[in-house]
């Protein structure tokens, strides 16, 4: 069959679920049998998140092939099952930077570069390039931003010269919002109308849309949206506030949402999706009822979105292990060691947080001392991997002033170094270990138990190392470098054999967790803790 492109765009406000929509149809359609990716246009001038402030941005997401993305990428991966790549996630700084490229090579041959056609044909190139592979029969394209934003104009041209062009093989899906005043005591409409103006205004007319509210909307004024907007009555979702995300797949299932754009893009929409899988997920979900308490260690805290895969993670492994998650975030900037058994002690496990800097890695270390001396469940996580061995390098193996050369250029114990092949890049953008690689896990690990597997494969995201200098002293003190590259001989995991559970890994196993298949090492580490929960009650009980 010819390849459905589907375009979702969002009006009104932003951080609607624009994402959790387009992973939510993915989810439906896949479900059905057919296959489905998923790509991000992100209307910035960055190439890539990569060098952007968790703060302006979120997490930065990494795919297998080593593209620093947008966290929705996290999303789509979560809900389906599907390893995205380079070609899943375009901003803006990308499409100029290759029409520039190709300016400079005279591929226009002296002509005129503009917005229009230059600018969009790129667009358009790289909407279809996933649809041209011939491995699709959807290709669901989620537009970052709202309507009316200057800087999504380009890619709103592009969608509706595609509309035009590929005829009932495209079609628009508008997310907005129909906000409810309290005052007046009334859902209110003109928001929505008004954004699908600005759509229209745009040339494009939606097929689909999907109304964002905190409350209920009556069927009359669903009808009255339809009526105003030139959308037909059964085209009009909503969306309401969910409990958790992965329960919108089956809201937007029971309106019908699936089934309708199968009609609109002439497909047999007949049977029923199967969510066998995704209901069993659920299940779990909703009837944890006894929490296990993870203590998480970072500096970005405050932050939502910025620990977003290793909070999903958690959840994930947590729900497989018929429990609830509660997640105490606790900020490393102001852990100290007067208030660590204080903060740290209702603890059942504890992460230590990924992340870039100086700021907030005291506090790690101070927590990571704590637990390893409680010997608690602790799991670091690259940057938290790293100063797990800075801290057992300090106060085990009598290293004074051991660190980083990311922290510390004169520390007499450099135990994590740049790496060799880091040491002569200058530009910071794209050009970490990126991506997935192979690692070797010895045989009576902990980690190797976990996988239930020697041989794994799991992306980076970093420029420091474990030195191989202090492997030997490391080893002889007690800690374990259990994971390393097969061609590079980078230690990858590192464990401490005599505490329950204290496994570091320079890897990001949050990035490979689904709803569907969890990350082993996350479910081991959950495991772990609800063990020690037990036996903390036991002893209470006693």
């Amino acid at each position: 069959m010819e390849t459905k492109y589907i375009f979702v765009t969002g009006g009104v406000v932003s951080s609607l679920g624009k994402g959790i929509i387009s992973s939510s149809l993915a989810r439906l359609l896949l479900s059905r049998g057919y296959r489905v990716t998923i790509q991000k246009f992100d209307p910035y001038i960055n190439i890539d998140p990569g060098t952007l402030n968790p703060y302006e941005h979120g997490e930065c997401y990494v795919t297998a092939d080593g593209h620093e993305a947008d966290l929705d990428l996290g999303h789509y991966e979560r809900f389906t099952n599907i390893q995205t790549s380079r070609a899943n996630n375009v901003t803006t700084g990308r499409i100029y930077q290759s029409v520039i490229d190709k300016e400079r090579r005279g591929d226009y041959l002296g002509k005129t570069v503009q917005i229009i056609p230059h600018i969009t044909d790129e667009i358009k190139r790289c909407v279809k390039k996933l649809g041209n592979t011939g491995k699709y029969d959807f290709v669901i394209t989620e537009i970052g931003g709202t309507v009316g934003d200057i800087e999504s104009t380009p890619f709103l041209e592009a969608v509706r010269q595609l509309r035009w062009e590929l005829g009932k093989n495209a079609l628009c899906i508008h997310l907005t919002y129909v906000p409810y005043l309290k005052a007046a005591k009334e859902l209110k409409t003109k928001p929505t109308q008004h954004s699908v103006k600005m759509l229209q205004q745009a040339g494009i007319q939606p097929d689909i849309l999907i109304l964002r509210t905190e409350k209920e909307l009556p069927s009359s004024m669903c009808r009255k949206v339809a009526q105003f907007c030139n959308v037909s009555p059964d085209a009009v979702i909503q969306s309401l506030d969910a409990p958790t995300i992965y329960e919108v797949p089956l809201m937007m299932h029971a309106q019908g949402l699936d089934k309708i754009v199968l009609e609109k893009t002439g497909l047999n929409a007949d049977g029923e999706p199967d969510l066998s899988g995704w209901n069993h997920f659920l299940h779990k979900l909703e009837t944890a009822t006894e929490e296990i308490r993870i203590g998480l260690v970072g500096k970005y805290v405050e932050l939502q979105d910025a620990y977003k895969s290793i909070s999903e993670s958690l959840s994930h492994a947590a729900a497989y292990c018929d429990k609830k998650l509660r997640l105490i975030y606790i900020h490393s900037e102001k852990l100290t060691e007067e208030d660590v058994d204080e903060k740290l002690r209702e603890m059942d496990g504890v992460i230590i947080a990924p992340g870039f800097g100086q700021r907030g890695i005291e506090g790690k270390f101070v927590a990571l001392k704590w637990c390893r001396e409680h010997d608690i469940p602790t799991f670091g996580i690259c940057l938290g991997m790293q100063c797990m061995v800075i801290e057992y390098a300090r106060n085990v193996l009598g290293m004074e002033g051991a660190n980083s050369t990311e922290m510390d250029h004169a520390t007499p114990y450099n135990v994590i170094d740049l790496m060799e092949e880091q040491k002569s890049i200058s530009n910071l953008g794209g050009t970490m270990r990126l991506g997935a690689y192979e690692c070797e896990l010895a045989p009576d690990s902990l980690a190797a138990k976990a996988y239930g597997s020697t041989k794994i494969r799991e992306r980076h995201r970093h420029r420091f190392e474990f030195n191989d200098n202090f492997r030997d002293r490391f080893e002889e003190g007690g800690m374990r470098c259990v994971g390393r590259n097969p061609e590079t001989g980078l230690v990858e995991v590192v464990e401490v054999p005599g505490k329950r559970w204290f496994i570091g890994t320079q890897y990001h196993p949050e990035y490979q967790s689904t709803v569907l298949h969890p990350n082993p090492l996350f479910v081991a580490f959950i495991k772990a803790a609800i063990a020690y929960e037990h036996e903390r009650l036991a002893i209470h009980n006693d």
